[in-house]
Order: structure tokens, then C-alpha cells, then sequence
């Protein structure tokens, strides 16, 4: 390719380091994609004849076939999958192919086909986690009414319900969403045309490469245009921050399925067994969820020290923009199936959930929103009182609600018999009914809306 400058050719080593195409193939459909669209502009305005695009198409075709049947081949000589394109087209139809390249660059190029792959990813990833938002809002549909401890610094807090806990994780899922659909927004325009950094002189339709390829509209700066990765940057910054939240649910399904919590048991599909220990269920997917945020977050950081002190144009490092990509969407394409499938199959011990919610003085706080509401005993002077009712009981060796009246009127002469209809956890999450709140009530609440915007989602 570099002839015409060069006398010799690249050492072994600098062709090895040079090359691209071991990883950057996986990107052909989109290669193919961005040089059609090239060469139908490139026909319409008259600066291919109409017989050379049509050759040239065609030719594209014949590649992308040999692609889908026989894989692409690591031809180092020909370094990316953008120059063995060209040269398998030129094995196809001969000279014509050498004029697909005219009034473009591999800068311009290799952005499109980017750009393109990256749209793709955020796609793929938007409908894998639908179908965990799908599972999350049917799993709390299941139990609405389930009582569980709700934790904070993982001590037993307040009771909330198994659905309120499972919906805040589609909560969270739907912001991933909206990261990735603010992404795909945000990068929707087409390099193409802006060639290797300042355009071109031949009379192109940019408009129409970008019409073509489902873009908004062309890039607005030749230099921004061949040298912006931001898009990439922030499906990394998407990505990561949606395997945080996929490896908070999975620490959650590790603690919840061990046996001193005993909240779940995971299904064989999703657990594995121990080499030596024969009564063991490992919570190994969970494990390697939560062990693939770090290596996405590892990529997102990979990307960002490369790009921090790059001048415009394009420099050669920018080659290894694709890998951390790549890798980040293999990871957490396989990290959003494996949380859904444990969702999906995982039993809940909802009896055990509820006797531990009733083990840890959960329904403290409702003491106190007690004494502030029938007695008007200023907040903070209930909460010296209620932990004073809690001490009694701890000593006691039984539940606030089950505290003798005669105890809790010792510790405060306001507090009366009506104080029993809110110390149940029962009584506890049916009286949050606040918006947000784990109220039964509220709860079935937000996955009607979920569903519903779901369902809007699929029309």
C-alpha cells in the first residue's frame, strides 16, 4: 500500500504491532455498510460512473458473502479490515474497485464504521436489559406483600417488601437505558466525507452517506470528525456504570443465597459445585457478574488515558480505541444475560426474609413516628425513648411488638395500646405509603407504570 513512498517493507515486529484486523474484523458488516454508502453518493454525484458503483456494490456484496461464510481471515500484510476489504473487492472485480477509495480516507472510514458498531452495541444492550427490567417488574409482581428486612451499613433497618427491593434495580436499569439511548442520540451523526482531516475537494453529498446509513445528519468539523471518540467514551462510561448496578444485584444474590441469610436459592443453571466439597452451590455467575464490572470499568479507564493527550488529528494510538470496546460489550452482553437468567429462576425464601425482618427491632422508627404523631413528642425526644423501648426488648429477649404494655408505658407514660397497630412489619410497610414508598400498595403502583411503559416501549 505504501509503495509509491517506501523503497523497503515494515519489519516483521512493526507489522505485527501495525496490524489491526485480528480484532477490528469483527467490525466488516459495517465496513461494508459505510463503502456502499460511499460508492452510491459517489455514483450519484458523478464522480464514479454509474457502471463502476454498480460493479463496485455488487462487489461489496460478494465480499460480505465470503465474510458470513468463511469468517475473516488475519491477513497482517493488509493491517484492518478496511484495506483487506478493498483488496478482496479488487480480487472480485478487478480495477473498479480502486475507485471505491476516491474523496475518502481510512481516518474518515474507520469513524463511520465505529460509530456504526458502537450504534449497534447500544441497541443490543438496550433490548438484553428490557428483558431484565421484564424480569425484575414480573419477580416483584410475585412479591409485592413479601416482607424483608431493608438494610442500611447491612444491619437490619426498616422493613420494606421483596418487591419494593427488586423494582429499585429496575429503577436503576431504566437510567442505564436512558444512558445508552442518550448515547446513541448524541453520536448519531456521519463522519464520512470528512476525509483524512480537512475534506475534500470532489463534489460529495455528505447529506446522502448519512441519510444512508441511518445517521442525522453529517459531522460539522472534518477535524472533530476523523479525532472524536467521545461516543465510544461514553458507551464505556454507560457501560460501567450499568455493571456497577448488575454488580450490585449480584453481591446481593451472593449474600442473600448464603446460608446465614438463607434469602434465596439459585438454580442449578446458575450455580456450579465444588471439587472436593460435594454439598456445595457456589453462586459462581453472581460472582463473575460482579467480577466483570471491574474489567469494564478497567476498559472505560483504558480509553480515557488513551485519548487524554492526543492533538488533532488523528495519531496512530487511536488504533486502540477498539479493543476496551469490544471486550466491555462481550462483558457485559454475558453480565445483563447471566442477572437476568438468576432473576428469572432464583426461589425466593420469603419465610426467611420475613423472620429476620421480625428479629432486628425493624419497626423502631414507626415507635417513634408514633410518639411524634398520637403524642406529639418532638422527634427527637421520641428517639431517646424508643431506644430506651428497644433495650428492654433486646434485654427481653423478644420483639418490640410483643414488649408488654406495662414495659413501654414504664419507659413513657404517653404511650398507649393503639401503639401495637403499627409495631407489626406488617403494619410497618403498609403504612409507607409516601410516593416511593414500600407500601403494598405503592409498590404495585410503580410496576403497573413499568409495565405500561413497557409495553409502550414494544408497540
Amino acid at each position: 500500500m505504501w509503495g509509491g513512498r517506501f523503497a523497503d517493507g515494515p519489519a516483521a515486529v512493526m507489522r505485527e504491532i501495525n496490524a489491526s484486523i485480528p480484532f477490528d474484523k469483527r467490525m466488516w458488516r459495517q465496513d461494508i455498510a459505510g463503502s456502499k454508502a460511499h460508492a452510491a453518493m459517489l455514483g450519484a454525484a458523478g464522480i464514479l460512473s454509474t457502471a463502476d458503483a454498480k460493479t463496485i456494490s455488487e462487489g461489496l456484496d460478494a465480499v460480505a458473502a465470503d465474510y458470513e461464510r468463511d469468517g475473516v481471515p488475519d491477513d497482517l500484510a493488509l493491517e484492518d479490515i478496511h484495506m483487506l476489504t478493498e483488496a478482496r473487492l479488487a480480487e472480485k472485480i478487478g480495477p473498479a474497485a480502486g475507485r471505491l477509495h476516491t474523496a475518502r480516507s481510512r481516518n474518515d472510514q474507520v469513524a463511520t464504521d465505529f460509530r456504526l458498531w458502537v450504534r449497534d452495541a447500544i441497541d443490543q444492550v438496550g433490548t438484553a436489559l428490557g428483558a431484565l427490567q421484564d424480569a425484575l417488574i414480573a419477580r416483584a409482581g410475585e412479591h409485592a406483600d413479601a416482607v424483608m428486612p431493608g438494610f442500611t451499613h447491612l444491619q437490619s433497618a426498616q422493613p420494606v417488601t421483596l418487591g419494593h427491593h427488586l423494582m429499585a434495580y429496575h429503577d436503576m436499569i431504566a437510567r442505564d437505558r436512558s444512558r445508552f439511548a442518550d448515547n446513541r442520540a448524541r453520536m448519531n451523526r456521519c463522519p464520512l466525507g470528512a476525509a483524512a482531516l480537512a475534506g475534500t475537494s470532489f463534489p460529495i453529498n455528505r447529506d446522502a452517506t448519512a441519510a444512508a446509513l441511518g445517521f442525522d445528519g453529517p459531522t460539522s468539523n472534518s477535524l472533530d470528525s476523523v479525532s472524536d471518540r467521545d461516543f465510544a467514551l461514553d458507551y464505556l462510561m454507560a457501560a460501567t456504570q450499568c455493571a456497577l448496578h448488575l454488580s450490585r444485584l449480584a453481591e446481593e444474590f451472593v449474600i442473600w443465597a448464603s446460608q446465614p441469610f438463607g434469602f434465596v436459592a439459585m438454580s442449578d443453571q446458575w450455580s456450579t459445585g465444588s471439587s472436593i466439597m460435594p454439598q456445595k452451590r457456589n453462586p459462581d455467575a453472581a460472582e463473575l457478574v460482579r467480577g466483570h464490572a471491574g474489567r469494564i470499568a478497567g476498559c472505560m479507564t483504558a480509553l480515557v488515558i488513551t485519548m487524554k493527550g492526543l492533538p488533532l488529528a488523528y495519531s496512530k494510538d487511536m488504533q486502540d480505541d477498539k479493543p476496551p470496546v469490544f471486550e466491555a460489550h462481550d462483558l457485559l452482553a454475558l453480565s445483563i444475560a447471566a442477572m437476568t437468567g438468576m432473576v428469572q429462576t432464583a426461589r425466593f425464601r420469603t419465610d426467611r426474609m420475613r423472620a429476620l425482618a421480625e428479629s432486628g427491632f425493624a419497626t423502631a422508627t414507626d415507635l417513634a413516628d408514633w410518639l411524634v404523631r398520637e403524642a406529639g413528642v418532638p422527634f427527637r425526644e421520641a428517639h431517646h425513648i424508643t431506644g430506651r423501648a428497644v433495650k428492654a426488648a433486646e434485654d427481653a429477649g423478644i420483639g418490640l411488638d410483643t414488649l408488654p404494655i406495662e414495659t413501654l408505658k414504664g419507659i413513657d407514660d404517653r404511650i398507649d395500646e393503639r401503639v401495637y397497630d403499627v409495631l407489626s412489619v406488617d403494619a410497618s410497610v403498609a403504612s409507607r405509603t409516601s410516593h416511593g414508598g414500600t407500601s403494598p400498595v405503592r409498590v404495585r403502583e410503580a410496576i403497573a407504570a413499568a409495565r405500561a411503559a413497557r409495553a409502550g416501549e414494544k408497540k
